[in-house]
């Protein structure tokens, strides 16, 4: 291995649950790209569990982690109200940064860690992973083709909560589409008694709908939804995405995780949809790894799109077999790693991640607002929510 391609220094910063079940086992498998050197926790007991799970030294003082392993990236793993503070005293500590989403709860926190990236020079990626799934990303391939035109309306409905969902929703009209505009509706309903999968309790629910309208500057639209049972409800199954193009459309149709795509074009002579066929490439025929997403468009100038699954084995049968989500959280962390190595930007990057924070929170001054339209961009220091 040359001097450029030696595994960079990662250290993973806090002890949430994903450190230990997703982000160490990650690293573990990327052994050509990054190298994992330290772990750190506020507390003894927390880091010393980590560390000695994963196999790395642990740490209570992270200017001594930085000191005596020197890490280059640190990936920001905490309990959810703590990223903001947890993130800006990575950077602080000179790492680049994989940070947990949201980049941080208050606009004013997000950008005073972008300000002290831009001090230090150091790159953030922010582990924005719904966009990066091999689903999306075909869907993504096929747009950035020319294939279906522009993209003129979008849509989340019930594909993943706040900003997640709204990154998905962005990503089909282009991460470049300047929102200007929010009008949001956020109502709570009760609901029958029932099983929650994610709490283990049975009994009555309340449900947080959240519905936006998003307005761009090229006149574009997105739409937003949201319940805050949707991952975990039987009465709130439903799951989708889509998107209205100026030759066609794609709409997911989904129960819970299963899911099934339905992209079309117009058919020759203009009258019907023709359908495209998705096919998962496995390394063998009983299965194996992902190793690529094809889509049979049935257009003669372009009949084949496909997006390769970066971390396919290079050896069949001597590689990871990650579901979707491990493939798309994996390919946040291979943003930041080839950004640091090549000195561009990441992908998504913090100003993607405030921005799809910055629109949650947008639908929801509006809905305070009694439904009024929010204009765009906020202003950090007016922030309430």
């Amino acid at each position: 291995m040359d001097a450029e391609k030696q595994p960079l220094r990662v250290a993973i910063i806090g002890t949430a649950k994903r450190s230990d079940y997703l982000y160490g086992p990650i690293l573990q498998a990327l052994p050509g790209e990054v190298e994992l050197v330290g772990v750190w926790g506020r507390s003894r007991a927390s880091a010393q569990q980590l560390g000695e799970s994963l196999g790395a030294p642990w740490y209570t003082d992270l200017e001594r982690l930085v000191r005596e392993q020197a890490p280059q990236i640190g990936i920001v793993s905490v309990a959810y109200g703590a990223n903001g503070e947890v993130g800006l005293m990575a950077v602080e500590a000179g790492l680049h940064v994989l940070l947990e989403t949201p980049i941080a709860h208050k606009l004013s926190e997000a950008d005073a860690i972008i300000a002290a990236a831009e001090r230090h020079g150091v790159k953030i990626e922010v582990a924005e992973q719904f966009h990066r799934r091999p689903l999306e990303q075909i869907k993504l391939a096929l747009l950035r083709s020319g294939l279906f035109g522009r993209v003129h309306t979008s849509f989340n409905d019930f594909a993943g909560h706040g900003y997640h969902g709204v990154s998905v929703m962005r990503s089909y009209l282009g991460f470049d589409a300047r929102p200007v505009q929010v009008t949001g509706l956020v109502r709570e309903y009760p609901l029958a008694a029932q099983w929650s999968r994610l709490a283990g309790t049975r009994g009555e629910r309340t449900e947080t709908q959240e519905h936006g309208i998003v307005e761009f500057d090229g006149g574009q639209v997105g739409i937003f939804h949201w319940t805050s049972v949707g991952y975990d409800s039987a009465v709130r199954w439903w799951r989708s995405s889509r998107f209205l193009a100026e030759r066609g459309m794609g709409v997911t149709v989904g129960v819970n995780l299963e899911v099934q795509e339905w992209l079309s074009l117009l058919a020759p002579g203009g009258e019907a949809p023709r359908f495209i066929t998705l096919e998962r490439r496995w390394e063998r025929n009983d299965g194996g790894a992902l190793v690529a997403m094809v889509a049979h468009t049935g257009d003669p100038a372009l009949p084949i799109v496909a997006w390769e699954n970066p971390f396919r084995p290079a050896v069949k049968g001597h590689g990871v077999q990650w579901h979707d989500d491990e493939i798309g959280v994996a390919g946040c962390l291979l943003s930041l790693v080839e950004a640091v190595r090549n000195g561009d930007a990441p992908s998504y990057g913090a100003h993607q991640a405030r921005l799809d924070q910055e629109l949650t929170l947008a639908i929801r001054m509006s809905s305070q607002a009694g439904g009024a339209p929010v204009q765009l961009p906020l202003d950090p220091a007016t922030q309430t929510l």
